[in-house]
């Protein structure tokens, strides 16, 4: 069968540009030279990543493993044109979900597709990517980098990412040691962090009517700034505190909120009780909620509401924690606290007080 043009058909005609690619590869290894951590062998550019457990000052290693991505979160991006904070929300959502359990990160891996390569683009997001590892104190050895016309329009891309820790087995967090009358200490976040971001972008773009450039009052800057605003990483702050205080418990809190999260990780014999009004709510949560007549428990299912980690420790630590962080430049307060289930309890949470 022969075509009616003269001119043969190559990869690059369909909207895949190998030769663009390969340039992307070696732009890749400079920005990912600058996460460099001992057990990395190789550079980026091969088949895989290789790491080094040799390195890794432990008797009983046990790799902890999680993967993420950023979300309806890219959709402000792909609006603002602004691309160079996303990374760190996708090692964000992968590398906090490892440390709960204890783990010291080691190493990242990223899949970034797009419709067509946009060399500019992809370069700013592998940025953000790096400056996340190094936040994390972990070193970004492979990724994959793949056009996909047809699938994404051009201006747009999804972003996956892939994070692998490591602790001994004698010292993993499971809660199990969780018991009634232990404390819950809550990280402050820094804004909505990745989750949440389809009702967020209904209310502010469908209901609203607002745009990325709108000033919002009541946020004190622009609706974009605040939304692109990136997820904090807590790995060095947990790594610090772990490894002279007891922590019983952590978790994560992303989708699904505060309680739902702290109750996959403490027992059925315990319940859970928030104190009311003990931490500071961010503007942006209260804006939400009033623009989008968001009812209370919605809000606490959907979103962080400023605490976007949280520590199950014994009572007669939580303080000298709170102290703790606060000389590493973060906020901290305790939140509530873990009590004995009774067998007339419908739930396994409540609102209590101080």
């Amino acid at each position: 069968m022969s075509s009616s043009d003269d001119s043969s058909s190559t990869y690059a005609s369909a909207g895949v540009d190998i030769d663009k690619a390969n340039n992307f590869v070696n732009a890749v290894k400079k920005i990912a030279s600058k996460t460099p951590r001992t057990g990395v062998m190789g550079e980026i550019g091969g088949f895989g990543g290789l790491y080094s457990l040799k390195t890794a000052d432990y008797e009983k290693p046990v790799l902890v493993s999680s993967t993420d991505g950023v979300g309806t979160k890219l959709k402000v991006a792909f609006m603002m044109d602004k691309h160079d904070t996303v990374g760190i929300d996708l090692v964000a959502m992968c590398v906090n979900d490892v440390i709960v359990q204890g783990a010291k990160p080691l190493f990242f891996l990223d899949y970034l597709a797009m419709g067509s390569l946009n060399v500019g683009v992809a370069e700013k997001i592998v940025e953000g990517i790096a400056e996340g590892c190094r936040q994390a104190k972990c070193s970004l050895i492979a990724g994959e980098t793949a056009e996909m016309p047809g699938i994404y329009n051009d201006n747009e891309y999804d972003l996956a990412g892939f994070a692998v820790g490591v602790v001994d087995n004698d010292k993993i967090v499971d809660g199990s040691e969780i018991r009634g009358g232990h404390k819950l200490v809550g990280f402050a976040s820094s804004g909505l962090h990745s989750n949440g971001y389809s009702l967020v972008r209904k209310i502010c773009f469908d209901d609203l009517k607002l745009k990325s450039d709108s000033f919002v009052p009541e946020l004190g800057r622009p609706l974009g700034e605040e939304l692109l605003a990136p997820t904090r990483i807590y790995a060095d702050v947990v790594r610090r505190l772990i490894k002279d205080m007891p922590i019983h418990g952590l978790a994560h809190i992303t989708g699904g909120g505060i309680v739902e999260n702290l109750l996959r990780i403490i027992p059925e014999a315990c319940s859970l009780v928030l104190y009311k009004d003990s931490w500071e709510v961010p503007p942006i949560f209260k804006f939400l909620r009033d623009a989008g007549r968001i009812e209370a428990d919605e809000m606490m299912r959907t979103f962080n509401n400023g605490i976007g980690m949280v520590a199950v420790v014994p009572e007669q630590t939580a303080q000298e924690m709170i102290e703790r962080i606060s000389f590493m430049d973060e906020k901290a307060c305790i939140i509530g606290e873990v009590v004995q289930r009774r067998k007339s309890d419908k739930t396994r949470f409540k609102w209590g007080s101080v």
